[in-house]
């Protein structure tokens, strides 16, 4: 049985304090303007253009936070700030930050979508803001770069030659199963501004010649093919249940005979309240999608037997299904 919440654990959840303190350090680029060096409040209100009784007040609340040291009056990055909060670092994660302060709004409309189920965006802020979605992208580049070859390796597709990564973003999938696979070929099929991203990421990678880019809206345009296998990984939470089933049916279509249709996603169990970070993510997608939502496993596993899929199968808890074509 679980513990139950003391009221400091409770007020610790409730207080959005140091979110907020945080988004707006990073906004304000406090870390990046700090660097590698020591510098007062004085110093750093004028580089950043600040007032510096206010922000004396943020800066020591960092301190508090552990993501600032505090010697004297000078102030310094602790060493997790100066490696993901730094701009210009490789693994700087400042802009992924960034996404969730430009969500700031939504979250705070959360009562009236509760109340009319209703969400206060009609598109994505990927969509709204082609520049800052393209920087997200290199981050959760960097990031997936470290579960994509996990992912390739498990799925044992020594005999599939080719591969489409449906809205593949910025292709890091298909870069990890490439990589994993010398004989496959890729498409990774998504938005123009978006494959903007994978056309770096994958020049970087050495694999212009293997992996083609393709243009498009999903629901609407042709996908090529036939593919031996198709992976769709996060994109299904950001769509409606008749988007999805319809787009799984199109997969099946665009599948070859004795081929495979992986999912990728950020599922919920079926009673809905596990994994617990995907509870509250599914409250962000409810705020922050016109029309996206987290489904169970089993919602995914239904449209793909609907689609004709069989041997259906969980191959990673609340994360990765399967499907085959029948020879």
């Amino acid at each position: 049985m679980p513990r139950e919440l003391s009221l400091a654990e409770i007020f610790q959840v409730g207080y959005y304090w140091e979110t907020k303190i945080l988004l707006t350090a990073v906004t304000l680029e406090v870390f990046s303007a700090l660097g590698g060096k020591q510098r007062t409040v004085a110093e750093l209100a004028q580089r950043i253009g600040a007032d510096e009784r206010a922000l004396t007040l943020l800066m020591n609340a960092l301190v508090a936070m552990r993501v600032l040291n505090k010697d004297g009056d000078r102030f310094a990055n602790a060493e997790a700030a100066r490696t993901h909060l730094v701009k210009g670092s490789p693994q700087y994660v400042g802009h992924l930050l960034l996404l969730h302060d430009a969500e700031w709004n939504n979250w705070g409309s959360l009562e009236e979508t509760l109340r009319t189920g209703r969400s206060p965006v009609s598109r994505h802020v990927f969509e709204a803001d082609p520049e800052l979605g393209a920087h997200v992208l290199s981050v959760l580049h960097r990031i997936g770069q470290q579960s994509g070859p996990a992912l390739a390796q498990r799925l044992e597709l020594d005999h599939a030659k080719t591969l489409l990564d449906l809205g593949g973003g910025a292709g890091t999938n298909a870069i990890a199963f490439c990589t994993t696979y010398p004989d496959m070929r890729a498409t990774v099929f998504d938005l123009p501004q978006t494959l903007t991203v994978a056309e770096r990421t994958v020049k970087e990678a050495g694999l212009e010649s293997r992996i083609t880019l393709k243009a498009g809206d999903f629901n609407a345009d042709p996908l090529g093919g036939p593919y031996d296998v198709v992976l769709m990984s996060d994109i299904l939470h950001y769509q409606g249940a008749d988007a999805n089933a319809a787009l799984v049916r199109k997969a099946f279509a665009h599948v070859t005979t004795g081929g495979r249709l992986v999912i990728k996603d950020r599922f919920l169990d079926q009673s809905g309240t596990s994994p617990a970070w995907t509870t509250a993510f599914a409250v962000h997608i409810l705020v922050n999608t016109a029309r996206g939502r987290c489904y169970t496993v089993s919602e995914a596993r239904h449209w793909m037997e609907q689609a004709g899929f069989e041997l259906v199968e969980e191959l990673e808890q609340t994360a990765v299904i399967q499907g085959s074509k029948r020879v």
